[in-house]
């Protein structure tokens, strides 16, 4: 796992020599920028010289520590030994530079600080979320006798600057200290770190195996029930917070106000989104959830609503709110909202109702004192969708309602590699990026395959070693009904490869499940899944078939609409080349960031195939199988 590492004494020479911010920026091996080197040169030093002077130079620090399987970075991580126990002890510090902090409207987990113009996650719930989540995912922690402390160090505070901090209740993970405080901290430091080397217990830390993650179908039901909660990180928990304190100021203030939390895949959105939905269900406010998409709906009720009709009720769709009371939720909670459409109606809908229809946006903004909006702008796939920021900002501000936008910068698909997010977006095009050249990032794997068959049987090695793994593919084939013996029509062929397409509707066929539980059920793996039915889900290894509609010519993907057998771009007349060209871009994006801990593509074109070959540079043999570093 990633971080800088050193003793404290080591650190302050690195700092007397004026060469820790470039040491720090080579290790991290992206681009930094002034503030960051800034912030290392004026907090790392301060730190380790309180290190030294409680009588621990030779504690190692762990700074800019990657959390595993995410992108987010720890201040540092201290390494030690217990001076009571002897065994292996570590502390999470956060370093904060503000020097003036106050709660923000009373809340004890939001706060404002000084020259800051939105609210931020108060330092003590950081730390504290940051020591929850390495319990959960270490393993060299789940054991252990020594509980995994949290400090925040404002170190260039006083206590009446702050001191509306300190309402929070502290805890072994939440502790602040200022640098009114500095002999508590140095007392605090010699009451978890021993003097001697950790040098030790940092090799322990960094190559402890990592426990899987909590994936969100299979826990949604005991988030729901009795909040045995994912752990939520930085903007994941500002968003949730912000979204419970709007809903809060709506109540108390008798305002109504919009959130919208934008972030790429993996990012949390869901996750926030059943969290959300959990406390405000405990809380007895009327909530719901409502998708676009009836895969992810149909399965977030299968596993969410496990056992209670009532909490499968809290599933719904976009389109169920036509009629609904103005204001009549508390919240509303819109995931997966890029898959808004223009309008509600559809061939069922009634001719008044159709008569009398709105813009849906309009319909979801209307619902509820809060709507709460989370989406990606890269994953809008099929004409008519039209969910973004600016468009739902633009529609929440002409009724004159307060928006508030909450970006997801961390990635937690992909192992955490915003690395490989940023190739796919590049070698597809999307943000104005050129195709580079893919040598790993030690965090991801990314492979290529000669065939179909060669991708099948690497995908169904890691399926039977207890992985979840699924293939899927641009919709460049015809999709048939079922036989009418009950089973399915393989026509998805390559050469003289063929495989089914995944069931179209929520039926099972034969061992095949219905459509929306192919990327949640075994029995999913030997059909091809289309975007539909992957989008909103995510599985360890992820296969994707590049069909006809997008091809490398000159150096470049070019898109072929021809090539495409979607009906809803032949049933949308008006549907431009451009318009056509973003939609099967975004597809693939989808596609490719499905899979968490590796990815392995195939082409269907010859051409494509040799220009991904010069672009994937990594050296293995394809039965080499990527092991992470936990189990």
């Amino acid at each position: 796992m990633s971080a800088f590492r050193t003793s404290a004494d080591g650190l302050l020479r690195y700092a007397a020599g004026g060469a820790l911010a470039e040491r720090i920026a080579e290790h991290i091996g992206h681009s930094v920028s002034a503030s960051e080197r800034r912030s290392w040169e004026r907090s790392l030093p301060v730190l380790a010289q309180d290190l030294a002077d409680a009588g621990l130079g030779q504690v190692e620090m762990l700074v800019e520590y990657q959390l595993p399987l995410t992108s987010k970075r720890i201040d540092v991580v201290l390494a030690g030994t217990h001076p009571r126990t002897a065994e292996d002890s570590y502390v999470v510090v956060e370093l904060k530079q503000w020097s003036r902090v106050e709660s923000y409207e009373g809340s004890e987990s939001l706060v404002l600080v000084e020259h800051a113009a939105t609210p931020r996650l108060h330092p003590g719930a950081q730390v504290e979320d940051y020591c929850e989540y390495l319990a959960d995912f270490l393993g060299v922690l789940a054991h252990a006798r020594n509980p995994i402390a949290g400090v925040a160090y404002l170190h260039n505070a006083v206590d009446r600057d702050i001191d509306e901090l300190f309402a929070r209740r502290p805890t072994e993970q939440s502790r602040i200290f200022t640098k009114q405080r500095r002999g508590q901290f140095l007392d605090h430091l010699r009451s978890h770190l021993a003097p001697g080397s950790g040098a030790a217990a940092a090799d322990r830390f960094l190559t402890s195996s990592v426990r899987p993650s909590k994936h969100l179908l299979s826990y949604a039901a005991a988030e729901l029930k009795d909040r045995s909660h994912f752990t939520l990180l930085g903007d994941q928990r500002l968003a949730y917070e912000l979204v419970l304190h709007a809903v809060e100021r709506a109540r108390n203030a008798d305002r109504k106000s919009v959130v919208v939390v934008a972030g790429g895949p993996g990012s949390g959105k869901s996750v926030i989104a059943l969290s959300v939905l959990g406390e405000l269900a405990r809380q007895q406010r009327s909530v719901m959830h409502a998708t676009g998409s009836r895969s992810f709906t149909q399965t977030l009720r299968r596993y969410a609503g496990k056992g209670s009709t009532r909490l499968k009720n809290l599933f719904g769709y976009f389109n169920s709110f036509m009629t609904a009371e103005r204001n009549g939720l508390d919240v509303l909670i819109c995931d997966e909202a890029h898959r808004i459409r223009e309008t509600s109606v559809n061939r069922f809908t009634p001719k008044a109702r159709r008569e009398r229809s709105r813009p849906q946006i309009d319909e979801l903004l209307a619902a509820a004192r809060v709507p709460v909006f989370l989406l990606d702008e890269h994953q809008v796939v099929k004409p008519g969708e039209l969910g973004n920021v600016d468009v739902i900002s633009a529609h929440a501000r002409q009724l004159n309602l307060d928006v508030e936008v909450v970006s997801l910068h961390d990635q937690f698909r992909c192992g955490g590699s915003e690395a490989y997010e940023e190739w796919v977006v590049d070698l597809l095009g999307l943000d104005g990026g050129k195709p580079s050249v893919w040598a790993g990032d030690g965090r991801f794997d990314l492979r290529l395959a000669d065939s179909p068959a060669e991708m099948e049987a690497f995908l169904a090695a890691r399926q039977a070693a207890g992985e979840t793994a699924r293939m899927s593919a641009g919709y460049c084939w015809p999709w048939s009904d079922p036989l009418p013996d009950d089973s399915l029509v393989p026509d998805v062929r390559i050469d003289g490869w063929a495989r089914p397409w995944n069931v179209r509707s929520d039926r099972s066929v034969g061992d095949a499940p219905g459509s929306a539980f192919w990327a949640t059920d075994p029995h999913g793996f030997g059909q091809v899944g289309c975007v539909y039915t992957a989008q909103g889900f995510e599985y360890e290894w992820s296969g994707v078939i590049l069909g006809p509609d997008l091809v490398a010519r000159d150096g470049r993907l070019v898109t072929q609409r021809a090539e495409s057998k979607d009906p809803a771009f032949r049933s949308r007349k008006t549907l431009s080349d451009a318009e056509a060209d973003r939609l099967i871009r975004n597809t693939y994006k989808v596609l490719m960031t499905r899979g968490m801990r590796g990815t392995i593509l195939y082409s269907t074109d010859a051409e494509t195939r040799a220009w991904l070959d010069s672009l994937i540079r990594v050296e293995r043999d394809l039965e080499t199988v990527y092991e992470p570093s936990g189990g």
